[in-house]
């Protein structure tokens, strides 16, 4: 008898992933974010891959776009909306070799571009993820 193969999640699995992540946070973060779209994407974009002086698409996880709290003025006219990516594939990527559940991994990532928005560098991140 032979098994069906399975297909890995889709752009709307992951955004399912997301959205639960995010219902599940505290709701002292949860409220920071609730106005910052969330976009599942396959792969950063060219324009992204160059900025962030990537050696392969699949190095990034999640990117935070946007002005983060700590540096918002009410008197800002922001060009750009706030927006947290996180991207498909290369998270795949990393939870086929990892071995983590896929819905922590995606948690994982919003989190902390989440933290991003909240203006934390990566090392106060990795810093406070270390002592929890």
């Amino acid at each position: 008898m032979s098994r069906k193969p399975q297909t890995p999640p889709d752009l709307a699995d992951f955004d399912r992933l997301a959205r639960e992540a995010l219902a599940r946070l505290p709701e002292h973060l949860k409220r920071h974010v609730v106005d910052v779209p969330i976009r599942i994407e396959e792969f950063p974009d060219a324009e992204t891959e160059a900025e962030m002086e990537l050696e392969s698409p699949f190095d990034l996880l999640g990117l935070y776009r946007g002005v983060s709290l700590d540096r918002k003025s009410v008197s800002d006219s922001p060009h750009d909306v706030d927006i947290i990516f996180l991207y498909r594939r290369p998270i795949l990527d990393y939870w086929s070799e990892s071995g983590e559940d896929l819905y922590h991994v995606v948690r994982h990532v919003l989190i902390h571009e989440i933290g991003h928005h909240f203006g934390l560098s990566d090392e106060e991140m990795e810093r406070i993820e270390a002592e929890a």
